[in-house]
């Protein structure tokens, strides 16, 4: 009878200290959780009031524009989607997103860092087009809908040529990936 009662003992202990485990991990990933969530809550969209804009020509690949994105606030910021882009100051509609440069996450800006996306301006394939000497800029919410006021941009070497087959990559984290495709 008392081995019986001290192994119900030694059960009864192990399954408190298991319980008292998993109870003290559960309290952690709340307490992770909660972080995160107010990590998230403390950083901003990325607007034109809160970032600096330059546009500047690729040396390669040809046809391509390089769009940077620079935080200038003291709270991190998320660079959601792609920018919405018109070229020219008479243009009735902003460039398509190219699907297939979509990253794995939205990309956060730290103060200071910056966020990258390539414009490619024209393609022998492509209709029509224009010598545009501007290119407006307005940021993504994470609905992908415009958020601020459009911030308009001088293009290089005082203009460049934009026809139907012009479009431009979602925010990346580097110049690369902006580039790569």
């Amino acid at each position: 009878m008392r081995s019986a009662t001290r192994f119900v003992s030694r059960t009864a202990a192990s399954s408190m200290v298991v319980a008292a485990a998993l109870a003290l991990v559960g309290i952690q990933a709340a307490g992770q959780t909660a972080s995160a969530a107010t990590k998230e809550a403390s950083v901003v969209t990325c607007t034109t009031a809160n970032t600096k804009l330059t546009v500047t020509e690729a040396t390669r690949p040809i046809n391509h524009l390089l769009l940077k994105a620079t935080n200038t606030g003291t709270k991190p910021c998320f660079a959601y989607n792609a920018p919405h882009l018109r070229a020219g100051a008479d243009a009735q509609a902003v460039l398509p997103w190219a699907e297939e440069t979509t990253p794995q996450s939205v990309v956060t800006l730290e103060p200071g860092q910056s966020a990258y996306a390539g414009i490619t301006t024209f393609s022998p394939d492509g209709e029509g087009g224009s010598n545009e000497t501007t290119l407006g800029v307005i940021f993504a919410d994470r609905n992908a809908n415009p958020t601020s006021a459009e911030k308009t941009l001088k293009l290089p070497n005082g203009g460049v040529f934009f026809n139907s087959a012009a479009v431009v990559t979602y925010w990346q984290d580097n110049p690369a990936d902006a580039l790569a495709w």
